[in-house]
């Protein structure tokens, strides 16, 4: 295996905050790309108050002290150097357009405007790099059609109608268990910072990618055909159950859960065996998909019976290891972070703290393998500004007089 990662020889400036845009940036780091992260002195990502927090005592959920530091910084914060700078200053603005000769990527999920009223924006910056590809990642678009409108993750599931179709059919809208709009969003836009460096190489040419949070839950919320479900009179939310491919679900047993899927012919055939009910699958109410549907509540109740008088495992021995029937243990997160395959995956991985032997906690690896370079996770977060020195006398060939008082200033 090569030494050499992916991305390898590509500089990202890194002016993003919380988790949208921090996820974007530390997948591009993993991948190989050097990213110099710049945030305000003092610290300027909101995450760095996110509670719990470590120190040397260990892990609490008590008001952050001195020493503390989020264990979202732990997580979000590895693989990219840490350097402070006041954008607001005419001469941290200097600074920063010097930074953007020297990089190939900028990546920014600032509130809009912001970044127009500092002179960060694409039409400033590309007059400093017509080759950077500059992506900003936004909650709605920018402009945007909410513009007094913060954009939190659950303001986005809220109106892309992500949370409106999950849930049971007699609750309330749900929110997904996991920051979805913040998590999904970053990967778009690492898609497309890639391709942009792609069509770069074939052109020369830099560009802006922009993604919005909103467009890309609605884009996968209309990869199922709600609008027709809804005009033939089908639940838009149906809970544990998908009713198009009904059986396919979570079904309680006796000690715990277990999503089972069984809408092809043969597994549906196989499962009316084991719950002794042979003859629906030759039944035409049932015997294939289309019509089945209008007997999802039925099938669902069938099966749930059945599996409620056994253990998760017996269920799991009679469908999957007798029958060939997908069904699995429904697992709690605690499980799957402590799931040594996964671990040994780069799937999971322990968190790193720069000035700690060790943190009690789990953070999230990279799950792109390739066969050829190595991609990881591996470099701790580095305190704040940490790099400043690297960056700004290595980079930008500043002396030591001059770096001592950009500090003095306050630039940095």
């Amino acid at each position: 295996m090569s030494a050499t990662k992916p991305l390898e020889g590509i500089r990202v400036l890194d002016l993003t905050v919380a988790l949208a845009g921090p996820y974007g940036s530390l997948l591009l780091g993993g991948l190989g790309a050097e990213v110099i992260r710049v945030e305000s002195p003092g610290g300027g990502d909101i995450a760095r108050n996110n509670p719990p927090y470590v120190n040397q005592e260990g892990i609490h959920f008590g008001v952050r002290q001195a020493d503390d530091v989020s264990l979202s910084i732990l997580n979000r914060a590895r693989n990219k150097k840490s350097i402070t700078l006041d954008l607001k200053s005419p001469q941290g603005k200097a600074l920063f357009l010097e930074l953007v000769k020297a990089c190939d990527v900028l990546i920014e999920n600032a509130s809009e405007g912001v970044m127009a009223r500092l002179g960060t924006d694409y039409e400033s910056v590309r007059k400093a790099n017509p080759r950077i590809v500059y992506a900003s990642i936004k909650a709605f678009g920018e402009p945007s059609p909410y513009p007094q409108l913060k954009g939190m993750d659950i303001i986005v599931q809220a109106l892309s109608g992500m949370m409106d179709v999950t849930g049971f059919a007699d609750g309330p809208p749900t929110r997904s268990g996991l920051p979805m709009a913040d998590l999904i969003a970053p990967l778009f836009a690492v898609n497309g910072i890639l391709s942009a460096l792609i069509h770069r190489g074939r052109t020369g040419v830099g560009q802006q990618v922009q993604v919005s949070m909103l467009d890309c839950l609605a884009s996968l919320v209309a990869e199922e055909h709600f609008d027709v479900f809804l005009a033939h009179g089908y639940p838009k939310r149906s809970g544990n159950f998908h009713d198009r491919l009904v059986p396919f679900g979570v079904y309680a047993t006796r000690d715990g859960n277990v999503a089972m899927v069984a809408f092809q012919p043969d597994w549906f055939r196989n499962l009316m065996e084991a719950v002794g009910r042979p003859e629906l699958a030759k039944d035409p109410r049932y015997a294939t998909r289309g019509p089945r549907m209008r007997y999802a509540a039925e099938i669902n109740a069938l099966i749930g019976a059945w599996t409620q008088e056994r253990t998760t495992q017996e269920v799991i021995r009679e469908l999957q290891e007798k029958r060939g029937i997908p069904a699995a243990a429904v697992r709690s997160p605690l499980e799957v972070l402590q799931d040594p395959v996964l671990h040994q995956r780069g799937a999971v991985v322990r968190l790193e703290h720069p000035g700690l032997a060790d943190v009690d906690a789990m953070g999230m690896g990279l799950p792109i393998k390739f066969s050829e370079t190595p991609v990881q996770f591996d470099q701790p977060a580095q305190e704040l500004g940490a790099s400043n020195d690297e960056v700004y006398r290595g980079l930008l060939n500043l002396s030591q007089e001059q770096l001592q008082q950009l500090r003095d200033q306050g630039v940095i």
